[in-house]
């Protein structure tokens, strides 16, 4: 039985999904859309199977963004993909009179379904009693208490389900009586028998699941009849919150109590203009030295682990390609992945737990009010914030900013915000130039410049911001307007199914990038044109024994020589003079190319390259096989403080990530605007680690 689950942002509809379905659950985007849907799978006692389908949250099907618009297709479209054979509408009990806005639009679609109050502890505290017999009598549908944090209630919800559900009788809202030869028009034109469906549809221009032949027809009949939308949905509303009063009047009782707002109380010192904002950067410097100090003895584990797993194999398989296939390619490209989990990990529990208390919500009021002095729109805050976890879901995100000019400033700003597959990149170099000094016994050196570097790239977002807000015009600003949600405990399983699912997703899609691109290299790395290598390998044999090279000197300018005479090695030659005043190598510069694809594969394409060039001690890790490189023009380390500085300026500014270009293409519907954002966030990179590498030197 396929049922969808529906509510409100900020009603538990989420956790109740979780709850149900655990980790039987996949995450897709809807067929030619970019919009996440997430599916999964329960069985109820009797053996029945339930798909559900977790519909984004909305405060009304009047659909005004894209993921609105989702929901309205999946409950009105017969022939939508994801078309329910019944619905499970979430409520805030604390919070009735909205949330019944989006229920009684259910309703009048005549699809079988269940009310579902979640939050009943909170009403309780609250004094909120709802006579929830009552309640079911008048709307003609199943109404349950629950409370999905703890699972109260949800056996008796799929008890409710075990038994048939059948279409409401209720309807609030009769739109025939508002212009009924408008409805009859409109339903002959879309071929349905839903009253409602066809004055929803109607009412919304351009659904992108409308036909252009139908959009015409629809127009037509606006234009003729003088049809003004937004007056419609007004008198809907109206007519929707006459009907819900007098039901909350009837069914929901409040009693005074000596319950004090404990929401208002901390939202006083959260919230506030100027300690909100230096709360919210200790937590985040908080953050930032958790990744580096918990992340350190798993991090040294894994590292040790496949170093280990790499000698097992040189000295287990006989030598010849396969063994060093084996050995320094596909080891060090899968350590190259796996090394990161633990700081992957801590970084998405903390912004899961930043989201299940509510506090995430306060930041985008606090950082509402600073996006608004830079032209910036408030929802805007949004896709900025998720960009921190990755570009991709930000830039979708943007659909809720209505103003053309203001959402296409945000889409070309979000990808300076520091995203999780910089901070691989970010940790290592980090690690080869930051001493591990500590100070006041818990401030972590390293987590103070890994906090600098998300802070540098808001700056830069903001700053690029401005430019982009003074060459485009539009009159036009819009308005933040947001719910702040009540403070909760964790929900401990939604932290960790959430962490499941990143790691998992940064090992299976960036692994399998990573992965293949090592083996690619290692190929590259390993072989050369002719008999190059073998003369070259010659040239260093006879300049060895003319200088009187030591063992150490004369291994190390063998493996040079062995890289910089193979594919890779020519191909990084050629484009040295471009990257050489940025103070990086032919190694670095191969890194760089390979990243484009994604920018932590940086980390595995130096752990291929100085796996195949070290002849000594395979079992050690990239970073202390890059601290060991040396420039043989200066006999000096290769990754020096200036060029430690420029490249991680570099990969906080270019655009590496070709997964977001293709985002940034579908969303303005064209290449203008990601060959412009490409150009000018691939140039500023260039020219501030130009002049970084320059002045450190």
């Amino acid at each position: 039985m396929k049922i969808a689950l529906v509510g409100n942002p900020n009603t538990g509809k989420t956790t109740l999904f979780n709850k149900l379905t655990g980790l039987n659950q996949k995450v897709g985007n809807y067929p030619g859309i970019t919009v996440d849907k997430k599916v999964g799978y329960f069985k109820l006692e009797s053996g029945k199977n339930i798909q559900l389908i977790d519909l984004p949250g909305t405060y009304s099907l009047n659909a005004s963004a894209k993921d609105e618009e989702i929901v309205t297709e999946a409950l009105s479209n017969k022939n939508f993909i994801e078309y329910p054979e019944a619905v499970i509408v979430v409520a805030d009990a604390t919070n009735l009179k909205r949330n019944l806005l989006l229920f009684t639009q259910v309703l009048d679609l005549k699809l079988p379904c269940v009310l579902v109050l979640n939050m009943s502890d909170v009403a309780i505290k609250r004094g909120i009693d709802v006579d929830v017999l009552k309640m079911a009598q008048k709307f003609g549908v199943p109404v349950v208490s629950i409370n999905a944090r703890k699972g109260l209630g949800v056996d008796e919800l799929k008890s409710v389900l075990e038994k048939p559900l059948s279409p409401p009788v209720q309807q609030v809202f009769k739109p025939l009586e508002i212009n009924a030869e408008f409805v009859e028009k409109a339903k002959s034109v879309l071929h349905s028998d839903s009253n409602y469906s066809a004055w929803l549809i109607a009412n919304t221009p351009n659904f992108a699941f409308i036909t252009e032949h139908e959009e015409q027809e629809l127009n037509k009949i606006r234009k003729a009849l003088n049809i003004n939308t937004q007056r419609n949905k007004v008198s809907e509303t109206v007519a929707r919150y006459g009907f819900i009063d007098n039901i909350i009047k009837e069914c929901v009782s409040k009693k005074e109590t000596k319950y004090s707002s404990f929401t208002g109380k901390l939202d006083a010192i959260l919230t506030h203009k100027i300690w909100g904002f230096f709360i919210f950067i200790a937590i985040l410097l908080l953050i930032f030295q958790a990744i580096f100090s918990w992340s350190e003895w798993p991090m040294e584990l894994i590292d040790n682990l496949f170093g280990t797993a790499s000698t097992w194999v040189l000295s287990v398989f006989p030598e010849g390609p396969v063994a060093n296939l084996l050995a320094d390619g596909i080891i060090p490209g899968i350590a190259g992945v796996v090394i990161f989990i633990p700081q992957i990990a801590i970084l998405f529990a903390f912004i899961a737990l930043l989201e299940e208390t509510g506090y995430m919500s306060r930041v985008v009021y606090i950082m509402d009010k600073i996006m608004r002095q830079f032209g910036l729109n408030g929802k805007s805050v949004v896709p900025l914030l998720s960009g921190m976890a990755c570009a991709i879901p930000a830039v979708m995100a943007t659909r809720s900013i209505s103003n053309f000019k203001e959402r296409l400033i945000t889409i070309l700003v979000t990808p300076f915000m520091t995203c999780s597959a910089r901070l691989p990149v970010y940790t290592i170099l980090i690690a080869l130039v930051i001493p591990n000094t500590k100070y006041f016994g818990f401030m972590n050196l390293q987590g103070m410049v890994l906090l600098s570097l998300y802070l540098f790239g808001f700056v830069m977002a903001i700053l690029s911001a401005v430019v982009f807000n003074k060459i485009l015009k539009s009159a036009h600003v819009s308005q933040l307007i947001m719910e702040m949600p009540p403070y909760k405990v964790p929900h401990w399983r939604n932290v960790i199914l959430t962490i499941v699912e990143k790691v998992k997703s940064f090992v299976f899609t960036a692994g399998k990038i990573i992965v293949a691109i090592s083996i690619v290299l290692w190929a590259l790395a390993s072989y050369g044109p002719g008999n190059r290598r073998e003369v070259a390998i010659q040239q260093i044999e006879v300049q060895a024994a003319d200088n009187n090279w030591n063992e150490e000197t004369k291994n190390l300018h063998l493996m040079s020589a062995k890289l910089e005479n193979s594919y890779m090695g020519i191909f990084g030659k050629s484009i040295e003079p471009v990257i050489k005043p940025l103070g990086y190598d032919w190694k670095i510069g191969i890194a760089l190319i390979a990243s484009f694809a994604a920018r932590e594969v940086f980390v595995g394409t130096m752990a291929t390259i100085y796996s195949v060039g070290e002849e000594g001690d395979p079992a050690q890790g990239v970073k202390a096989q890059m601290a060991k490189d040396v420039d043989l023009e200066t006999n000096q380390p290769r990754f020096t403080f200036a060029v430690a500085v420029s490249l991680l300026i570099f990969y906080a500014l270019a655009m590496q990530c070709m997964s977001t270009i293709a985002v940034v293409y579908r969303e303005t519907k064209g290449w203008k605007w990601p060959l412009i954002q490409f150009g000018f966030m691939t140039g500023l990179a260039y020219l501030l680690s130009f002049l970084a590498y320059q002045f450190l030197k």
